[in-house]
Order: structure tokens, then C-alpha cells, then sequence
């Protein structure tokens, strides 16, 4: 299996676990995108928190040049070291919602 192949499927079994959980509070769904022709992965959450409306995503994150570019993370936990834990060498993962001088590499 090729590179980016493997990191597909790795991105999407981590995105399914959390789509798993649910929210403590109000009537809130989880749900994950997989876009495997654009290399586009993302969890989304919608629904309602009491009278407030809840939607937008909770992960982004893309595969360009063989690397794993998270552009976006807002879980509490973060996805990066279950990315690692479940086989993305840390060299190969960018946190790219940092400023470029920092977003280099998780290490």
C-alpha cells in the first residue's frame, strides 16, 4: 500500500472513532467527510446545545505531498498523536493552523 493510500485510512478510522462519541450535553451529531479524490478529511458537528444553534467543524485536516496537513483541530484532546499512534511517522504530520516558522513539524 502506497503512502498516502495508508494515511487515508489511517486519517479515516481516527475521524470514525471520534464520530463515535457524543457530546455531554444538548442534541449535537458528529459527523466525518472523506473526500479520498482531493485528500480532504474533516468531522463536522451540528445540531442544538439548549436554545443555541451548534454547527461547523471539529477537525480539517488534508494530505498534500505525502505529508498530513492539519489545518484544523478544536478537539480537547487533539487528533495528532492518535494519527502517530496509529502509524503516521511524526515527520510526516504538519500542524499547519500554526504560523509557518512553528507549523514545520509536531516534534
Amino acid at each position: 500500500m502506497d503512502t498516502v493510500k495508508s494515511y487515508q485510512a489511517v486519517i479515516k478510522q481516527v475521524i470514525s472513532e471520534y464520530a463515535k462519541l457524543r457530546p455531554s450535553h444538548g442534541n449535537i451529531h458528529l459527523e466525518p467527510i472523506f473526500d479520498d479524490i482531493n485528500n480532504r478529511y474533516a468531522l463536522m458537528q451540528f445540531g442544538w446545545d439548549r436554545e443555541r444553534r451548534v454547527r461547523g467543524n471539529l477537525i480539517y485536516v488534508r494530505i498534500e505531498n505525502s505529508k498530513v496537513l492539519i489545518e484544523y483541530d478544536g478537539l480537547e484532546r487533539g487528533i495528532t498523536q492518535d494519527l502517530v499512534q496509529n502509524g503516521i511517522p511524526e515527520q510526516d504530520i504538519i500542524l499547519a493552523f500554526l504560523p509557518e516558522s512553528q507549523a514545520a513539524s509536531i516534534k
